[in-house]
């Protein structure tokens, strides 16, 4: 088993679904090691497996028709990848990319399909997380569309390290272009303009927060919405 996914429960839907039901659970779930820049689904593409992160981190992104992208969700620790696969869809018209490098786990579809269709527990808590990821996208729309991409960077800064266990983020200029949409350039003015408050560190796609109150404060209210509501939905202890 890799050393990066010892153990399903680091993923916290996981952690939370009951005894009985995890064990039924556990023999399908297979330890896998995700690349940076890995793209584990395309827009409109079959999907094979579900994904539960642990210590890997995967963005969500919506693509044009000219190659344009723009990043609509993101998922760690908390969540599972592909959805559609248990809400009665086997596509989704998003692309799923990993942003930073990590562990996790998956299961193929016919399990999760299963488990859904068969444990109330874990149904339900499918459901809650779902609710919840479409939270967080709808808050996305709305920040990207009316706040400021200094506003928006503290806020995927802030997404970002909720799902990490430290306080430095590996991701190349471009990536993080591609993530909020917009020019490498933009990107490198808005790290700037963190580093110079003496907010973050930024060398060569190495990002260091170095005042997390600070980013919060600098953030919009986005940020704070998609939190709480993940709180107020999600476990995060081991069911018993």
């Amino acid at each position: 088993m890799l050393a990066a996914a010892s153990d399903p429960r680091k993923n916290q839907l996981l952690a939370a679904v009951p005894p009985a039901e995890y064990q039924q659970l556990l023999p399908a779930l297979e330890p896998v090691e995700l690349a940076l820049g890995q793209v584990l689904y395309e827009a409109s593409g079959r999907l094979d497996h579900v994904y539960f992160p642990t210590t890997s981190i995967v963005s969500l992104l919506y693509v044009m028709e000219d190659g344009a992208s723009a990043e609509i969700g993101v998922v760690g620790n908390e969540g599972i990848i592909g959805i559609s696969l248990f809400m009665g869809g086997g596509s989704t018209p998003s692309r799923a990319v990993v942003q930073s490098g990590g562990g996790g786990y998956r299961m193929p579809a016919a399990a999760i399909r299963q488990a859904f269709d068969e444990s109330g527990p874990v149904m339900h808590l499918l459901l809650r997380y779902t609710q919840a990821l479409i939270t967080q996208m709808t808050q996305t729309a709305a920040c990207n569309r009316h706040h400021t991409l200094d506003q928006q960077l503290c806020r995927w800064l802030l997404m970002t390290l909720d799902r990490l266990d430290k306080p430095e983020i590996s991701m190349t200029q471009e990536l993080m272009a591609n993530m909020l949409g917009v020019r490498r350039e933009g990107v490198s003015a808005g790290a700037l303009k963190l580093q110079r408050a003496g907010l973050i560190s930024y060398l060569r796609g190495n990002i260091a927060v170095l005042d997390r109150t600070g980013l919060e404060h600098r953030a919009c209210e986005c940020y704070e919405v998609v939190r709480k509501e993940y709180q107020r939905l999600l476990p995060r202890k081991i069911a018993t």
